[in-house]
């Protein structure tokens, strides 16, 4: 009877292949937007999500797509990927063409897609956090059951703002999940060098809010989180705040070449023991969904996918020059007879 309860709780072999996709998909085309970067190809900036994929899939896998809303900050096209934007809008945003998520203008750090419940994609640290709140409060103020998944860094967790929202979201009792997804670096700061409490799932005791910390880099572990946390939320209509440790195994930004000014090379290649990637494939070999060959197939056929992505909005036009005012400044032209 045991060995059944125990088989009920293990992932269906297709949901383990899928979650492996994700991150895989997710790895490639922040590799891909790397190269873009470098070849002068992305203006702006650019964060990417390389070692952090079993976090926005664990939470993207857990809830309701098109029905809850998630809002993020710059280090998002993770997030967006997932809740369904097309690939090639926000390659081609990434690149400022027409056929991007906000038609050239936004770039990486501001990808929008409503229609698939992504809010951003901001640029500000901390500044997204009280909109997420915002988000939650039309939910608690129409009476439906969205959950709002409110991400933010480690170091935005220092934010005046953050705590003034922390504040307002247990006063109000908002359906909103806070994550801080702590991967131990604020631009090249270490943790325990800008949080006088590097345990920062403590921000949500002052304010009687849900808080722990959790593993970030068991996409497994991550996707049962989750699920507990939002089906929480859902039924109590509360706020959690979860801190969620992982890794980049980047740079902080694509320009970050210098990582070793503020971490070691031992470090990284300890860290890269814990990749979640690598840990999804002993798994999957483990339960004999998969074997090595499979796995190089499916990891050919990703960055084939990838490629071409690229390469399709590679091809696609720039913005006329007529489009650089639109969507920017309101049309104050008084209506006749006013």
């Amino acid at each position: 009877m045991a060995k059944q309860a125990e088989k009920k709780n293990l992932e269906l072999p297709a949901e383990l292949e899928q979650y492996y996709r994700d991150m895989l998909f997710i790895r490639h085309f922040e590799e891909k937007c790397n190269m873009a970067y470098r070849q002068g190809k992305a203006g702006g900036y650019m964060h990417v999500y390389i070692g952090m994929e079993a976090l926005a899939v664990g939470w993207m896998h857990s809830i309701r797509k098109g029905h809850d809303y998630v809002i993020t900050a710059y280090r998002d096209h993770a997030h967006a990927l997932l809740l369904g934007t097309s690939p090639v809008a926000l390659m081609a945003e990434i690149m400022g063409r027409k056929g991007g998520t906000a038609g050239g203008k936004g770039g990486s750090m501001h990808i929008y897609d409503p229609k698939n419940g992504m809010y951003g994609g901001w640029g500000i640290v901390g500044g997204h956090v009280p909109l997420g709140a915002g988000l939650a409060f039309a939910s608690r103020y129409r009476g439906d059951d969205r959950v709002t998944l409110n991400f933010l860094g480690d170091g935005a967790a220092n934010q005046g703002v953050v705590y003034e929202t922390l504040n307002m979201a247990a006063l109000y009792g908002l359906p909103c999940i806070f994550i801080i997804e702590n991967n131990e670096f604020a631009m090249g700061t270490r943790l325990e060098y800008h949080a006088s409490d590097p345990e920062l799932w403590k921000r949500g005791l002052p304010f009687n809010i849900k808080c722990e910390r959790i593993d970030g880099m068991d996409v497994l572990q991550m996707k049962k989180d989750a699920e507990r946390i939002i089906n929480y939320v859902r039924k109590e209509g509360k706020p959690y705040l979860v801190e969620i440790m992982t890794y980049r195994f980047s740079g902080h930004g694509a320009a970050d070449n210098d990582r070793q000014l503020y971490r070691t090379k031992e470090e990284e290649l300890e860290n890269l023991k814990r990749d979640p990637i690598k840990r999804l494939e002993q798994v999957l070999i483990e339960r004999n969904i998969a074997n090595e060959e499979k796995l190089e197939a499916i990891d050919a056929e990703i960055q084939e996918i990838v490629d071409k992505i690229y390469e399709e909005a590679d091809a696609s036009p720039f913005p006329d020059v007529e489009e650089v005012y639109d969507n920017i400044y309101s049309d104050m032209t008084p209506e006749k007879g006013h």
